[in-house]
């Protein structure tokens, strides 16, 4: 029997490879929105953090967000998903 494939994705904190179902994804909608996205089915541009507050802190410092988005990130936007990533317990379909 063929083992099905766990798509893997690099989380911009740690820059390490893990399954995609272990990472939160950020969201840039199709209207430049951004917000966390922990079913994974969201339409838009995807970045993938681990859901520990040192990856993301990392992710904050290093500004990986705005490169991979292309787009400036205010501060409020850091803070409501920090607190989101503090409040959402990570849900495994």
């Amino acid at each position: 029997m063929k083992q099905k494939k766990i798509p893997m994705r690099q989380c911009l904190g740690c820059r390490e490879h893990k399954p995609k179902r272990e990472l939160i994804r950020v969201v840039r909608s199709p209207e430049g929105v951004i917000s966390l996205d922990f079913r994974g089915k969201s339409p838009g541009r995807g970045a993938y953090v681990c859901p520990s507050p040192d990856c993301f802190a990392r992710v904050r410092k290093s500004r990986a967000l705005e490169r991979t988005f292309e787009c400036a990130i205010p501060d409020e936007i850091y803070e409501a998903l920090e607190k989101e990533l503090e409040e959402t317990p990570i849900e495994h379909e």
